[in-house]
């Protein structure tokens, strides 16, 4: 399935940055970044339960925002994308074995 991962970090802090990163290093484990903290990811629903769950233990509940959007099998069928930075999809690449 298709989850689309959205994150709001507060990065006045060492600690938010530092955050951030480990954040962005999950979701890359996952899926793409599309835009800065933007993330699609394509997940089976053990997976999609074992990356909520890793991102959860990182965020702070008092300063960030984490938002999942399940998209479902047909997910990738309901995404336009329009203007620059096209993203490469990983399960799609004829390359990828």
């Amino acid at each position: 399935m298709l989850v689309l991962i959205t994150y709001d970090v507060s990065v006045t802090t060492s600690f938010g940055r530092r955050r951030l990163r480990q954040i962005a290093k999950t979701c890359l484990d996952y899926g793409v970044r599309v835009q800065n903290s933007v993330f699609e990811c394509e997940v089976d629903p053990a997976q999609y339960v074992e990356l909520k769950s890793k991102l959860l233990d990182i965020y702070n509940l008092e300063e960030d925002s984490l938002r999942f959007y399940l998209l479902g099998k047909k997910g990738k069928d309901k995404v336009e994308h329009w203007g620059a930075k096209p993203v490469e999809d990983p399960l799609r690449d004829p390359l990828v074995l």
